[in-house]
């Protein structure tokens, strides 16, 4: 185990997309544990900050691995496909009217139920595009394409965040 080793390597675990939650809390609290500085207390100053820096190191990865867009972005990274969220904000025409279409439709929502159901559809193209992220990276190999997914679901994460936020504001 190295401090530069991948999120997957230092977890244990292949490197692809499919993976399973229980099995990755599981490998995080194993090895959380072996790295907490309290376990090197005894060891002076210098073996409880590189303790530290372990325990940053598992936490950071754990954090990439168990959420699947992060999962799928540090893969794409990880693949030669760099993500460029702040520079390539290009998305397809067809997408970018969804997008208008569904803050048109929060824009005009009246009520908590009609945000919902917003909300369900939004949730479905999230998962969609998860899939075909996935199906890119594991099967198919093409990380450029899975990277374009992946720019897509922070569009939809965003929007989510807006949704939530103005069912908060309804008191939901």
């Amino acid at each position: 185990m190295r401090l530069d080793d991948d999120d997957f390597s230092l977890f244990g675990l292949p490197q692809r997309f499919a993976q399973d939650a229980v099995d990755i809390e599981a490998r995080w609290k194993a090895l959380a544990a072996k790295v907490h500085p309290d376990k090197f207390a005894a060891e002076g100053a210098s073996a409880q900050r590189q303790a530290m820096q372990w325990a940053l190191r598992v936490n950071e990865a754990h954090q990439r691995l168990r959420d699947p867009q992060k999962r799928a972005g540090y893969l794409c990274e990880l693949r030669g496909a760099a993500l460029q969220a702040n520079e390539n904000t290009s998305m397809p025409a067809a997408f970018l009217m969804e997008q208008m279409e569904w803050r048109e439709a929060l824009d005009e929502a009246s009520g908590a139920a009609a945000i919902e159901a917003l909300d369900e559809q939004v949730l479905a193209r999230e998962r969609g595009l998860l899939a075909e992220a996935g199906q890119l990276l594991d099967e198919k190999n093409d990380p450029a394409e899975a990277a374009k997914r992946v720019r897509a679901l922070m569009f939809v994460a965003r929007f989510r965040a807006d949704i939530d936020k103005r069912l908060d504001a309804l008191g939901h």
